[in-house]
């Protein structure tokens, strides 16, 4: 059955993500810089590619959590799949600041593990409720799943 798209919860839903991600990186922008003198892992990428990932996912968890808001489960399944979903927001927002900023590479090793447990589940629960929603969120799994072996890097390298 289609719905009427609700183009405020659309835009919420999208500016939220975008929001977190652009006040993390704006905290840890000194950091950042600080980040492109010390040895990286093979198949780092060129430091420009991350704002230009991060937004796109942005965007795509941003569509998944308002399919999933908009979608009509049940309050309480709809409200379990978004608190992982900002669960998972919280521990993308802390990540840089533990990594870039406080520089303690092995503890954003563990919270990057953690955010990548939220994401799993909260893209299954998003996918039991709706599948593009679950689809739209593998591409941040795969994400995370690189920044892990980029961090454990880093942390390796610079120990």
């Amino acid at each position: 059955m289609k719905h009427k798209i609700q183009y405020g919860a659309l835009a919420a839903s999208l500016v939220i993500p975008l929001a977190v991600g652009g006040l993390a990186a704006w905290l840890t922008r000194d950091g950042m810089k600080f980040f492109q003198s010390v040895p990286q892992p093979p198949l780092s990428p060129p430091a420009w590619l991350f704002p230009v990932v991060w937004t796109l996912l942005y965007l795509m968890m941003g569509a998944a959590s308002y399919l999933v808001w908009s979608s009509g489960a049940s309050a309480a399944r709809r409200d379990r799949a978004l608190t992982v979903y900002g669960l998972s927001l919280a521990a993308n927002f802390l990540w840089p600041i533990v990594f870039f900023t406080m520089r303690l590479y092995f503890g954003a090793l563990l919270l990057l593990l953690a955010l990548w447990v939220l994401a799993v589940l909260a893209a299954l629960l998003f996918r039991h409720i709706d599948r593009r929603a679950g689809r739209l969120m593998i591409p941040y799994i795969v994400w995370l799943s690189f920044a892990a072996y980029l961090n454990l890097g880093v942390w390796l390298l610079n120990r």
